[in-house]
């Protein structure tokens, strides 16, 4: 594929349990982290993407109030959502107004503050992602939905409860060394089946505490821009190789397939054919984790190994830092945290640092091509990115 869009700058703030700011202090971390990267001012940013579940927001028309305090206005700004893919969502939209010839450099900006509101206030919101008319007044929440595809999964293929301990496992490895992580303690196998751990305690038979993402404050920047712009002002570019997106019935009643998240597959098949390549190119991947189940059926749903087989991916350490397909090595979700608006974009930051060789003792050997999965709701939508370095 010809490279015609690149990633010239990436921002994280830490993701917190809390965080003490406004949401304007919060979006301006990420954001300065990211001029800094890119090595730019604010003046050469032609426009702005914004994105959050507003849901959560307190501020209405977050966008606006964000580029005001940025610096970024009179530029245009767009406000955009799509639940926990909102940042990867805004990555394509940022791409097609570059290659669409209306702007030559594009921030994208996720946040997210969800202690403004309480933990009951934020599972019936989340509640609200399903259909407000046909679903949610009965009680339904994220645990629930993704409790139900990891007993149809557990049904079909066999995997086990201690598969499914192993990817919290794998992702603590990880989460203690990643500085950026809400999440740093170790976590063992042992403490899954420990009465007094807390991360034993049942949420949503099979999930327990431990197979669930927390949720999170922060914030991601990503800055793109055209072919010219990235090589003048970019020693280090990361094109844009592939995208891919797909939604699905947001009713339970009208999907097919319990077993895997069709958006995935869908998006992933789109974003391997954009980027002229197969499964088998990817060194290393970020995929949406917000439960240990969505994981497995990632590593299925992206061609990384045939359905069923994802269980032996993660009993023999193929998905570490050190195996075939290293998967999730800054700790996931599940470690990092889940600050819905900034998921997406905290993801393409870590693959970018990984094929730059900037990922500090998360660094996979020499990656060439990345992998981005990131999925709203209970897979209502899904994104693919592939990324390539020169």
């Amino acid at each position: 594929m010809e490279k015609k869009v690149a990633i010239i700058g990436v921002g994280q703030s830490a993701f917190v349990r809390g965080y003490p700011g406004s949401i304007k202090e919060l979006a301006f971390e990420a954001f300065r982290d990211a001029l800094q990267d890119a090595g730019i001012t604010v003046d050469e940013i032609s426009a702005s993407v914004v994105c959050s579940a507003p849901e959560y927001d307190k501020q209405r028309s977050p966008a606006g109030v964000l580029a005001e305090y940025l610096g970024l206005v009179p530029k245009p700004t767009f406000y955009l959502e799509s639940l926990c893919s909102s940042s990867s969502m805004g990555l394509r939209i940022a791409y097609s107004l570059i290659e669409s010839g209306l702007h030559d450099v594009v921030a994208v900006i996720g946040f997210q503050k969800m202690s403004e509101i309480t933990s009951a206030e934020s599972q019936e919101r989340m509640g609200r992602g399903a259909d407000i008319q046909w679903e949610s007044p009965f009680g339904t929440m994220m645990p629930a939905y993704y409790a139900m595809y990891a007993q149809a999964y557990m049904e079909k293929y066999g995997l086990t409860l201690e598969d499914l301990a192993l990817v919290r496992v794998k992702s603590s490895t990880y989460g203690q060394i990643n500085e950026k992580a809400v999440y740093r303690k170790p976590v063992t196998l042992e403490m899954f089946s420990d009465p007094e751990s807390p991360i034993s305690s049942p949420v949503a038979s099979p999930l327990r505490v431990g197979d669930c993402c927390a949720n999170a404050d922060g914030s991601s920047c990503v800055i793109v821009a055209n072919k010219e712009k990235a090589k003048a002002l970019c020693k280090k570019p990361v094109w844009i190789l592939g995208l891919g997106a797909a939604s699905e019935s947001v009713n339970l009643s009208g999907r097919e397939l319990f077993t895997g998240l069709s958006v995935a597959i869908n998006a992933g098949e789109q974003a391997y054919k954009m980027a002229g390549i197969t499964p088998k190119d990817i060194d290393v991947a970020e995929v949406h984790d917000c439960f240990t189940i969505a994981e497995v059926m990632a590593y299925e749903n992206l061609g990384f190994c045939k359905p069923g087989e994802a269980k032996e991916l993660i009993r023999s350490k193929e998905t570490y830092k050190e195996g075939s397909i290293p998967v999730n090595v800054d700790g996931g979700l599940l470690s990092k945290g889940h600050p819905i608006g900034a998921t997406g974009g905290s993801q393409i930051r870590t693959i970018v640092l990984q094929l730059r060789g900037e990922a500090g003792p998360m660094q996979v050997k020499d990656p060439e091509i990345g992998l981005v999965h990131n999925i709203g709701g209970v897979g209502l939508y899904g994104n693919v990115t592939i990324l390539g370095r020169d």
